[in-house]
Formats: structure tokens, C-alpha cells, sequence
């Protein structure tokens, strides 16, 4: 088990103790970077919007024309199963995830009914209330959805979001703030990213570049029901440089506050410790 983590893992039917191998070696998905995946979260006791979850893997796969074996009911109970494993207050990661196994006509394509699944549980620490991030830019791009998958949570758009994040750490800041490919801000290197100005909150509005992310959406919906305005919109670097708050959105923490974007400081301010509160209280009443 990596780093001494407690792992779980359902593959063909039944849960097994450890990370265990589910990939060969001339599977489709081994050399063509077409496995897809989701992620939601145990903690606090709860497992906020896991239904959205199972129900996004599968979309996921459909985007990579894979016809899921699973319903996202049936998803939800096997994993409900599988955290019994656990102590009923762990943090766990919950990592559904479809592959294709053979591949179809033309030899990379893949064949819809020849799918494998399998579901991680991990058991992964949330990050203090007192964690933060640093920002900086990126070279690299948010790719269009004609130039890659990206109405899907699939691996293979990960490594370009890997190679933005190498480029912050090297400059010396913790993530990156990314473009799509027209200039205007998408996302961070890892989740979804919000701004505020005047009292008022600014995101990136959705264009086909990056996921609307199930938390993101939560965030906004609970931010609107305090009574907050919430603008989905095109923002720029600038608009980030001119922003009183900024804060990341994300299933692994929820809520990261940003205090740095470049040469650009910003405080922990009110709204993101309301959207952080406000979160909570939902998730734990849910």
C-alpha cells in the first residue's frame, strides 16, 4: 500500500485489501490513455453529492464511448459497502473508474461492451482549515473540446495538468492558474477556481475547456442561497490581479483559500471562510 495508506479496491466483483493491479499490459486503456474516473470524498461522517459522482462516471465513460456495466445506483451501494471498512469518521478518496479493455475497428478505437471497472478507496487525510495556496501562470493551456476529451474526467488530460503544476512548483508557488486556449482564465492546475470582488463572487463560466465541477456547482448554489451574487463570466489575469479574494474549489479540500496570485496578496477574507462554513453546515444536515 502506497506510503503506508490504508487502500481498498473493488475489481471483478468482490473488495480487495491493498492496491491492487487491475490494468494489463495490451489493454486498450494501458496504451491509449483512456481510462476515466471520479473522485468524491468520506469526511466528516458524510460523503457529499456522491450520487453526482456515480452519476458522472458514467458520463464520463459514454464521452469515451464506453457503455457503462454499472448503474449509478448500484455504484453508490458498492461503495457505501466498501467504506464500512473504514472508520465511520476516516477522510477517504473514492475513486470510481471505467476503462476499455479491447480494442475496436481501426485498432485505437475502443469497443463499447469490452469494459472494466473498478473502485478505489483511499484513505487521504483532509488538509487543515489553515492550508492555503500560491498562484502563478502557466505556459501551458486548457485544451478546447475539440482538440481533447474534456467534457469527460478522463487520465489522459491529467498529464498536461501535471506538467502546469511542475512549472508553479519550479517558480516557487504551490499551483498554477491556467488559460483556456483563447487567453481568459479556466481553472487551477487541480480544481476549479473563484474570485471576489466588492462582496460579489466571480467564476469562469463553463465554456467547454474545463469541468464544471460538482462541488463548484455546490459552492455557487450555497453561496446564492446565503445571498451572495454569484456571476458565472469571462474573467481575465487582470481581473484576478484586481480581485479582493480568491479561493480554489475542489473535492480533495472543498475550499482553499489563495494568498498569493504572482506579485498580487490577498487575505482570507469573509466570503471564503462563509463559502467554507456554509458548505459544512449543508453537507453535515444533508
Amino acid at each position: 500500500m502506497p506510503n503506508g495508506e490504508v487502500v481498498w479496491t473493488y475489481f471483478e466483483g468482490d473488495w480487495h485489501e491493498g492496491n491492487v493491479p487491475v490494468l494489463r499490459a495490451c489493454d486498450q486503456a494501458t496504451w491509449n490513455g483512456t481510462l476515466v474516473f471520479d473522485g468524491a470524498r468520506q469526511a466528516n461522517g458524510v460523503i457529499p453529492d456522491l450520487g453526482l459522482h456515480c452519476a458522472r462516471i458514467n458520463r464520463s465513460a459514454q464521452a469515451l464511448d464506453m457503455i457503462p456495466t454499472h448503474a449509478p445506483e448500484e455504484i453508490d451501494g458498492i461503495i457505501r459497502d466498501g467504506l464500512k471498512k473504514f472508520a465511520p469518521d476516516a477522510a477517504i478518496y473514492i475513486r470510481p473508474m471505467y476503462w476499455p479493455i479491447e480494442p475496436g475497428p481501426g485498432f485505437i478505437t475502443v469497443d463499447p461492451d469490452s469494459v472494466g471497472f473498478a473502485i478505489g478507496l483511499e484513505l487521504v487525510p483532509m488538509p487543515p482549515e489553515s492550508a492555503t495556496a500560491t498562484l502563478t501562470t502557466t505556459r501551458f493551456c486548457r485544451p478546447l473540446q475539440s482538440m481533447a476529451t474534456v467534457e469527460a474526467k478522463a487520465a489522459c488530460l491529467y498529464p498536461n495538468n501535471g506538467r502546469m503544476l511542475r512549472e508553479a512548483m519550479k517558480k516557487g508557488f504551490s499551483n498554477a492558474l491556467v488559460a483556456d486556449a483563447m487567453g481568459n482564465v479556466a481553472e487551477t492546475a487541480t480544481s476549479n477556481i473563484f474570485m471576489v470582488r466588492d462582496g460579489e463572487v466571480f467564476t469562469p463560466v463553463p465554456n467547454g475547456t474545463f469541468l464544471n465541477g460538482i462541488t463548484r456547482q455546490r459552492h455557487i448554489g450555497l453561496l446564492r442561497d446565503a445571498g451572495r451574487v454569484v456571476h458565472e463570466d469571462v474573467l481575465t489575469f487582470e481581473d484576478f490581479h484586481s480581485a479582493d479574494e480568491v479561493f480554489m474549489s475542489g473535492n480533495l479540500a472543498k475550499v482553499t483559500p489563495v494568498v498569493a496570485f504572482d506579485d498580487t496578496n490577498y487575505q482570507v477574507g469573509p466570503v471564503t471562510r462563509q463559502a467554507r462554513e456554509i458548505y459544512w453546515d449543508w453537507a453535515l444536515s444533508a
